[in-house]
């Protein structure tokens, strides 16, 4: 049993590997858009029929404004890096919902939603476009299915330990080691990464769109400002901390600029 699980996770881990567009890079992702996509839009569905939708209102237009501008950046990313047709499945949709929550977020296939809590925050179209930016990367990068896929192979391992120790205390010590550990220096690592990977990914789309990429740090040291500075260790937490993503954007600024320029953007709203 403990072997045949084992084997199962390295196939899973071998055979599930996706190219991501934007970096190059060998992804894990064993779930396809036609399996995930359908649940997503699903509970979207749901979500947004269980909470007040905004419509009609300068704010909520400017939220799909926004959102339509930056896809097509990416649809125009893509087709011009040899990935004409990536974006089939999608199915794009931003929606502003009535929240103070400081929050927007996506799902697997292109569905977005924005709180109003955030858009005090974002002040500005071009802050707008920074949330968005990183929101729609998500998405194309499939990060969605990549956490999924990481938790399966995560629960296998945890699945197998326990299989194969029969010793009951030293179950009892593996499942809390396992469980700290798996997290800290498996989950979390990884979640940050897919963090940053948005925020710079996000970047070179809002910038290909006609959006100042140099507003992307302006726009986190407000954040890092509402927070008031109550935020846990940058290890124990999903998401970098407020100063890395300062300081990353800021340095990724010109990058995402001379990116734009390719495509014929030199000057920015």
């Amino acid at each position: 049993m403990r072997k045949s699980l084992l084997v199962l996770g390295l196939l899973l881990a071998v055979s599930a590997c996706k190219v991501n567009p934007f970096t190059g890079q060998k992804t894990l992702n064993f779930y396809p858009n036609s399996q995930i996509f359908p649940t997503a839009f699903a509970q979207y569905d749901q979500f947004l029929g269980e909470n007040k939708v905004i419509t009609g209102t300068s704010e909520a237009h400017m939220i799909t404004r926004v959102g339509q501008r930056i896809s097509a950046a990416a649809e125009r990313w893509l087709s011009a890096n040899g990935y004409p047709g990536y974006l089939n499945d999608y199915k794009w949709e931003y929606n502003l919902v009535e929240d103070e929550t400081v929050n927007a977020w996506c799902m697997p296939g292109g569905k977005i939603v924005f709180y109003t809590g955030i858009l005090p925050i974002t002040q500005t179209e071009t802050g707008v476009a920074v949330v968005m930016g990183h929101e729609v990367a998500h998405a194309l990068a499939d990060h969605g299915a990549q956490r999924m896929s990481a938790g399966t192979l995560q629960q296998i391992g945890a699945v197998a330990g326990n299989v194969a120790i029969k010793d009951d205390k030293a179950l009892n010590l593996f499942n809390q080691a396992y469980g700290v550990g798996s997290q800290y220096l498996g989950m979390l690592p990884f979640n940050r990464s897919q963090e940053t990977e948005a925020d710079r990914i996000g970047l070179q789309i809002m910038a290909i769109a006609g959006y100042d990429p140099y507003e992307a740090a302006e726009l986190w040291k407000r954040m890092k400002a509402n927070s008031g500075g109550e935020a846990p260790p940058e290890f124990m937490s999903t998401h970098p901390s407020n100063d890395t993503r300062i300081n990353n954007l800021t340095v990724w600024a010109p990058e995402a600029a001379a990116e734009a320029a390719k495509f014929g953007v030199t000057s920015f709203k």
